[in-house]
This record gives C-alpha cells, sequence and structure tokens, in this order.
C-alpha cells in the first residue's frame, strides 16, 4: 500500500523550526502512538517522504509532495517563501514504514523508500479515497481507514521531554 504512516492537522506553532547553532536534535517532527510505557511509541517525520496538505484559515490551502527532501525541509521552507503566513496547519501521508524503536533513543526511525508496491487496484483506490477523506475532511464523508497505514499524534513542544524520558533506556 502506499500511505504508511500520517498525521492529521499538525499545528506548526509546536515545530521547533530554528532551535539555533549547537542544539542538535530540536528541529523535529515529532509523533507518538499511545501515551503511556510500554505501548508508547515515538518517531521523528522530518525525513518522511510522501504528499502534505497546508491549511489556512478557510481550509485546505496548499497540496506538495517530498521526493528528495524529507518533509521538514519542505515545510520549514514554506515558513518563507511565497506561502509564508498563509498556513498554520499541515497533515502529512508518508510513503516511509516506522521501524522498532532504536534502544538508547527509543526513537522509531523511518524505512527507506522503497519502490512502492500498490497491492490491488481497489486497495490503492480505497488509500487514496481515504487520504483525501482525511486531508479535507468533509462532513458527510465515512470515516475511511488506510489499508496498512498508522496515525501519529503530534507530540507538542511542551511535552517533548515528557514523551522522550518514557520511552529512553535508563
Amino acid at each position: 500500500m502506499l500511505i504508511r504512516s500520517f498525521g492529521l492537522f499538525w499545528r506548526a506553532s509546536e515545530v521547533n523550526w530554528n532551535p539555533g547553532k549547537g542544539i542538535k536534535g530540536e528541529f523535529r517532527l515529532l509523533g507518538r502512538q499511545g501515551t503511556n510505557y510500554p505501548g508508547i511509541q515515538l518517531a521523528d517525520f522530518r525525513h518522511q517522504q510522501g504528499i502534505y496538505v497546508l491549511y489556512g484559515n478557510y481550509g485546505a490551502y496548499y497540496v506538495g509532495l517530498t521526493r528528495k527532501q524529507g518533509l521538514g525541509k519542505r515545510l520549514k521552507d514554506h515558513l518563507t517563501d511565497n506561502h509564508a503566513g498563509l498556513w498554520d496547519r499541515f497533515s502529512w501521508f508518508g510513503f516511509c514504514a516506522t521501524l522498532k524503536a532504536e534502544k538508547y533513543t527509543g526513537i522509531c526511525p523511518l524505512k527507506s523508500l522503497a519502490k512502492l508496491s500498490v497491492g490491488s487496484p481497489s486497495d490503492a483506490i480505497a488509500d487514496m479515497e481515504a487520504l483525501l477523506i482525511k486531508a479535507v475532511g468533509p462532513m458527510n464523508a465515512a470515516d475511511m481507514k488506510f489499508k496498512k497505514a498508522s496515525e501519529w499524534v503530534q507530540v507538542e513542544r511542551d511535552q517533548t521531554d515528557y514523551y522522550l524520558n518514557k520511552v529512553q533506556a535508563p
């Protein structure tokens, strides 16, 4: 299937876009699944590849994709390009699956982007329908599910240390 992970309506204000020199690892698009150990998982989606949607005051504003650059770089660019100030939230739909968490950081790395296998045409069509429904959010639509994707919730800036401490090895 195409979509392996996704995040809906993340707030741009909750991302530390410019942490400053010497502060390695602070620019992240940190997402989580679950809230408590042992089920909690964290992943950094800065290098995710796929499709994203920017939202402004009146709904979906811009749709883009990531190929060579990661999601984080593409979004960061939109803070200063001709889209600056016109969006404050974003959703993303990633083609890279998450792997098992690294032992010491507790962060799930992303699997490298491989040749895509769309599976059956019926499943690919269903994934595209789910993407559009989740991205646009029409009120009359059924809650469609992706065939193999899992949703990740944005970790807010003031919660970052809290969740990192939950997953890191002692």
